[in-house]
């Protein structure tokens, strides 16, 4: 009898829990038809991904250097013992030339990954503006899970360069579809400043806590633990994506507009300033990354701990700017450019005053203020590119965000190698000084942005031209449909005509569409 209750009881509690997970699954499926909902499931899964992909770039920091001088080490020891077993001279200039060796390597691995990325993005960024969002997301994702298990496994130099090289290739499909995911589905800008801003914040906690949660768990677990930890977190960010998004179903590619080339994004002069402005602000991160740990040591004699967690402070600040930008745009909008050349100066300031300091507090400082001042750039101008795109050209966005990410990846591609040479040529304080003097001296190009904000065909036109709520992506197809239905809409209320904004979505869609031999839409 003590049997059967168990067993009733058992199935019982079975039943409830079943009886749960269907009713959770009824409100999620409840929130996905409820366009708000959608929207903030979507952004946590977009959260994720960048999550990941930076605490990927950034784990292997403390972890590949030791396991690859740990290699060096074993291998240099067995061919001194083969090809010298009863020599015990000084091998000090050929430990040097290891040295050296290794340093290229490492820095050759790190760069790989922005390397990769800066190839593959305009083939992305076009592949994305033809087929969606929803399914590059899923193929980044699927390919940074790859790499890193490959990582996890990984035991030689060529192993771990081909999971870093990987991870480059998942980075320009998840980053770009992910951030264009997030502009096409908040389509008010005061809406898609704030999503982009949490974006943000989510890639710069990726970036700064990736070093010490690598760090630890290596040293009390061993290499494959951090990785495994990542991957494990990519796998259930996928899942999300298939069961919430559901990318191979109820697909309309049919309907969706054909975007701007992106070779023509890159020659539009309002596009160029904010890549430009991405990438010069970035370097001073770039270059500090690979290079400061060895100044800290040799200037400050500090510590395993304390160049370890040189970062990790500054994530705050960057959280501030993002918040403190965010609420400023809401406000005066048309300000986005001075926020963006206010953080270029606060930047290149900071960039000047990392060579004075004397001791790890001192040099938390002009850290922080990097990042301040980064965040303040990032958060003002990567919504400005979607405006753009709004504006001047098709509202489609996988293109313009791949220019962005191109411009990521060449100041951290530039950065592992690049960098170190410049230190033993020149010297850190010059960098520094070289570094911020360029930030202080873009900031003026800014200026060219100030009258973008006057550009408002697209909003008022949405407003006037369709019934329904924004749809983001599709809104360029619904208004081509309304548009011969409603005569003079360029004259309308307080739009601009198209003229003024120099270019004209429509006709430069049909005209895309007469040039192509094929069928307009995929």
């Amino acid at each position: 009898m003590d049997g059967e209750g168990r067993s009733s009881g058992l199935a019982k509690s079975a039943a409830v829990k079943l009886s749960e997970m269907g009713e959770r699954t009824k409100q999620l499926g409840t929130a996905m038809k409820n366009p708000h909902q959608q929207r903030r499931i979507i952004l946590v899964i977009v959260c994720v991904a960048l999550l990941l992909d930076n605490m990927l770039y950034m784990v292997i920091v403390p972890i590949i250097p030791d396991y690859l001088a740990d290699l060096e080490s074993e291998q240099a020891e067995h061919v001194h013992v083969v090809m010298h077993p009863n020599s015990s001279a000084n091998s000090t200039s050929q430990d040097k030339s290891n040295k050296d060796n290794l340093d290229v390597q490492i820095g050759v691995l790190f760069a790989s990954k922005a390397i990769l990325q800066l190839l593959v993005n305009p083939l992305s960024g076009t592949f994305i503006d033809r087929v969606g969002y929803d399914i590059p997301l899923l193929i980044g994702l699927s390919v940074m899970f790859v790499s890193t298990c490959i990582f996890a496994i990984g035991e030689n130099y060529a192993t771990l360069f081909v999971a870093r090289s990987l991870q480059g290739l998942g980075s320009a499909f998840a980053d770009t579809s992910g951030i264009a995911m997030i502009a096409d589905k908040y389509t008010e800008e005061s809406e898609r400043s704030t999503a982009l801003g949490i974006a943000l914040a989510f890639i710069s906690f990726g970036s700064l806590v990736a070093p010490p949660f690598g760090g630890v768990l290596y040293e009390f677990a061993g290499k494959k633990v951090p990785f495994i930890v990542l991957a494990c977190v990519c796998l259930v960010d996928g899942l999300m994506l298939l069961t919430v998004i559901k990318p191979f179903s109820n697909r309309t590619r049919e309907n969706m507009p054909v975007g701007t080339p992106i070779y023509r994004l890159m020659v539009d002069p309002y596009i160029a300033v904010v890549a430009g402005a991405l990438t010069v602000c970035n370097i001073p991160l770039a270059f500090l990354e690979p290079t400061i740990a060895n100044w800290m040591e040799t200037t400050m004699h500090s510590s395993q701990w304390e160049m370890g967690l040189t970062w990790l402070p500054a994530f705050f600040p960057h959280v501030l700017g993002v918040y403190i930008t965010v609420k400023l745009a809401a406000q005066r909008p048309h300000l986005q450019w001075f926020y963006g050349a206010l953080g270029m100066v606060i930047i290149g300031a900071s960039s000047c005053t990392v060579p004075a300091c004397k001791t790890f507090g001192q040099l938390i400082a002009p850290l922080c203020g990097i990042c301040f001042g980064i965040a303040l750039v990032d958060t003002a101008l990567l919504p400005t590119l979607a405006f753009l795109v709004d504006v001047r050209h098709v509202s489609v966005y996988g293109s313009v965000y791949a220019i962005a990410d191109i411009s990521y990846s060449v100041a951290y591609a530039m950065g592992p190698i690049v960098a170190g040479q410049i230190v033993h040529t020149l010297g850190f304080v010059q960098l520094n000084l070289g570094m911020g003097l360029v930030n202080v001296l873009y900031a003026p190009a800014l200026l060219l942005l100030r009258n973008v904000c006057q550009m408002k065909p697209s909003h008022s036109e949405r407003d006037n031209l369709l019934e329904e709520a924004p749809q983001g992506l599709y809104d360029t197809i619904k208004m081509e449909e309304r548009r011969t239905k409603k005569k003079g809409y360029s004259a309308a209320g307080n739009c601009l005509s198209v003229d003024e904004n120099g270019f004209d979505p429509f006709k430069a869609q049909r005209s895309l569409s007469e040039e192509s031999s094929g069928p307009e839409y995929t």
